[in-house]
């Protein structure tokens, strides 16, 4: 294994998964703010589940987003 490339590529696929799940939040956040699903002010449970299936990984981070 190339374990700069495999670097590499692994940041590269991180930050796209940074950069568009934060992009999508947003959207939902105030799409359901403007539908008046929530306030604006509320705790909201998230969860994040990554898979590789060739390898065998399911990894799940839980957390709480907090509007205001």
């Amino acid at each position: 294994m190339d374990e700069d490339q495999f670097n590499t590529s692994l940041r590269k696929f991180l930050k796209q998964v940074g950069v568009t799940s934060q992009r999508e939040i947003e959207k939902a956040v105030r799409d359901a703010i403007a539908a008046g699903r929530i306030k604006g002010h509320e705790k909201l449970n998230a969860k994040m589940v990554l898979t590789i299936d060739s390898v065998g990984l399911v990894h799940e981070v839980n957390d709480t987003i907090e509007l205001g």
